[in-house]
């Protein structure tokens, strides 16, 4: 009889160690991934990472950056994939090469040149990151503060963030709030919004890397890409604009009918614009029924999965960048390297340089004004 009871004891110890373990309660399926190496302390403050799921799609966002961490969306078979290119723990982002993954981008996304422009007839200077250039806010951006945890639901959070005036030396407290909602439409709604106290150039946005074949998953080349654009944003040899916008027709910039992505990128040889962005680095200027108008801007297609995203925006512009710059030094969290070519961005976005640009839409935000705009990414399947 003690024997038996001694059995039993035995059982339930192990039941309760089993059923208290973090592991084998945290892991979630197709990220693959655990709270606890996303909760600890960066710079004073908690990170932490928030599973957010709604109709066919599930998502995973750590207030570290406010990052999307992973993005799961079915193929044609129902197979499930990570489409988005993210790390296992903070300490992977901590550490990454490529700092912006699946962040929130600001106070202006994209590169100033020289870091310098002039506002109200004052000079201001803003640290180099991406030599000899200013990107993506600096080395301190948006993408590297943790961000407050305003409100979570099933489907949905909104983190918030107060940028100090001087921080990485802009102007004016900037106080920001964005919401990454998952909508019945199998859509990624980010909602961004901002208001300040002295006028600040201002532009925001999210830089999710993306492989519709799930993270890692081979070349984006053969994806097929439409973008509703008839001109591009050329620019020099450090990717600041050039003043004009210039017509993609006749040029490897053409995706106004779907094509494959890397279809033009033999021309890179010839090409200059090509050969600025080493590849496609470059800004497309949307084909907008009206200012502000959420517009369809870009869709993907992964032809083996059907895997398909739609980039719908009320900004007038969308980043398209083609991995050119991976080259294997960061292990994700399916513990594959991110190689070249292997995955892709689409940043709906102003234009580049447009504080130093007089001839594009302005993004100066002033006191009293309100900053809001949204950007939607739509998933489903082709046959």
């Amino acid at each position: 009889m003690n024997q038996i009871k001694l059995t039993f004891m035995l059982l339930a110890v192990v039941l309760i160690q089993v059923g208290c373990s973090p592991k084998a309660t945290e892991t979630k399926t197709c990220g693959n991934l655990n709270l606890e190496d996303f909760q600890t302390t960066v710079r004073g403050k908690e990170t932490n990472l928030y599973f957010l799921q709604n109709g066919a799609i599930s998502a995973a966002i750590t207030n570290y950056g406010g990052r999307i961490v992973s993005l799961c969306v079915p193929g044609n078979d129902g197979e499930m994939a990570d489409v988005v290119l993210g790390f296992s723990s903070i300490d992977g982002y901590l550490n990454a090469t490529e700092v912006f993954h699946g962040a929130i981008i600001g106070r202006v996304g994209n590169r100033i040149a020289k870091g310098k422009f002039t506002l109200n007839d004052e000079t201001y200077t803003l640290p180099i990151n991406n030599d000899p250039n200013h990107l993506h806010g600096g080395p301190e951006g948006f993408h590297n503060v943790v961000w407050d945890v305003k409100s979570v639901t099933k489907n949905s959070i909104t983190l918030s963030y107060l940028s100090k005036d001087g921080e990485m030396g802009y102007p004016g407290n900037l106080n920001v709030e964005v919401s990454y909602t998952l909508t019945d439409d199998n859509e990624v709604a980010i909602a961004y919004k901002a208001t300040t106290d002295k006028a600040t150039p201002v532009n925001l946005t999210n830089h999710a890397f993306f492989n519709l074949a799930g993270e890692a998953n081979g070349t984006i080349n053969n994806h097929l890409l439409t973008i509703n654009a008839d001109y591009y944003t050329a620019v020099d040899s450090t990717l600041i604009p050039l003043g004009e916008n210039a017509p993609v027709a006749g040029t490897p910039f053409d995706f106004r009918t779907a094509k494959p992505i890397g279809q033009d990128l033999p021309m890179q040889a010839e090409n200059v614009q090509l050969q600025n962005g080493l590849g496609y680095d470059h800004n497309f200027v949307l084909n907008k029924t009206a200012e502000g108008a959420m517009t369809l801007a870009a869709t993907v297609v992964e032809p083996e999965s059907g895997r398909k995203m739609e980039v719908f925006t009320e900004e007038p512009a969308l980043q398209f960048y083609g991995g050119n710059f991976m080259d294997g030094s960061d292990t994700g969290k399916q513990g594959k390297t991110f190689d070249f070519r292997e995955s892709f961005a689409l940043e709906t976005q102003h234009f580049p340089d447009s504080p130093n640009q007089k001839n594009f839409p302005s993004i100066i935000l002033n006191p009293g004004e309100v900053y809001q705009t949204r950007s939607i990414y739509r998933f489903s399947n082709v046959q």
